[in-house]
């Protein structure tokens, strides 16, 4: 489990005692925790544990109710935008859908942030840059092409491509393998790694897939109703004593859950037959 007490200096991004509202429900709950620097993390849970939510606060999308969030040392869920707008060029961003603009060529798309956060731009290199970024997804010579004329997993690389175009220190996956067939999910994963690898990335992939999270994962939480309840390498999840990860990693739907899908034999007032509409 995540130690309950972790000190700025820790890790690359540090998170002590947040706390997240809305309204009423708490949906983080009093969570510490220190992300490596070089490293994979992928944070893993049922829908509505916290996931997204936890990670808005990684880049101060979202705010604390209680608690604090550090970069690389600095308290940055109390900056001010103007000053986290430099921040942010720090991070990149491959978002579930991929997010890319339909109206823009490919080369468009991963100019956008550079466009965004340069005021003086040298023209002349865009096309390297572009090249160079394409080339590391596997995508070199689509760069006239539209998201409209790309497969779901092309539109993904283009993303990754867009996301590195900074040179960020840190990549945020909203997961990046959802909607994509296996072999697909497994060309992301591998670029994945490769990123992490060969720019020494620091990842933090949200995902639902437990064979992209073993595979490309140093290290592994689990959320479950705001907590975490598992953290550690895949083996250890995979050897969790914790019903609730078992559950959840095994993709079984619980006893409750499967007791109340299983009753049969009762036809309700609301229910109609075929003659009904005859």
């Amino acid at each position: 489990m995540a130690r309950k007490t972790v000190n700025p200096d820790d890790g690359i991004l540090v998170v002590q005692q947040l706390i997240k509202r809305f309204g009423s429900r708490v949906v983080l709950d009093t969570i510490s925790l220190a992300i490596e620097a070089g490293k994979t993390t992928a944070i893993i849970g049922p829908s509505g544990c916290g996931k997204t939510v936890f990670m808005k606060h990684l880049i101060a999308l979202e705010r604390p109710s209680k608690g604090k969030v550090f970069f690389d040392g600095q308290r940055i869920d109390n900056l001010p935008e103007r000053k986290l707008a430099k921040l942010r060029t720090h991070f990149g961003f491959c978002f579930q859908m991929s997010a890319l603009f339909d109206s823009l060529s490919v080369f468009e798309n991963i100019v956008f942030p550079i466009r965004q956060h340069i005021k003086t731009i040298d023209e002349n290199a865009l096309d390297e840059l572009v090249k160079h970024k394409l080339a590391v997804v596997g995508m070199d010579g689509f760069q006239r092409h539209y998201p409209a004329e790309l497969s779901g997993g092309q539109r993904k690389r283009v993303a990754l491509a867009r996301a590195i175009a900074l040179n960020p220190e840190i990549i945020l996956y909203d997961e990046p393998t959802t909607g994509l067939d296996p072999i697909t999910s497994d060309v992301i994963n591998e670029l994945i790694i490769k990123l992490q690898k060969e720019l020494k990335i620091t990842s933090v992939v949200v995902t639902h897939d437990m064979n992209s999270a073993y595979k490309i994962a140093d290290r592994i939480i689990m959320l479950h109703k705001g907590k975490v309840i598992a953290d550690g390498n895949a083996g250890h999840i995979r050897e969790h004593p914790n019903d609730l990860v078992q559950q959840f990693i095994q993709g079984k739907v619980g006893q409750a859950e499967l007791a109340a899908l299983r009753l049969g034999g009762t036809r309700f007032e609301t229910q109609f037959l075929p003659a009904d509409f005859q």
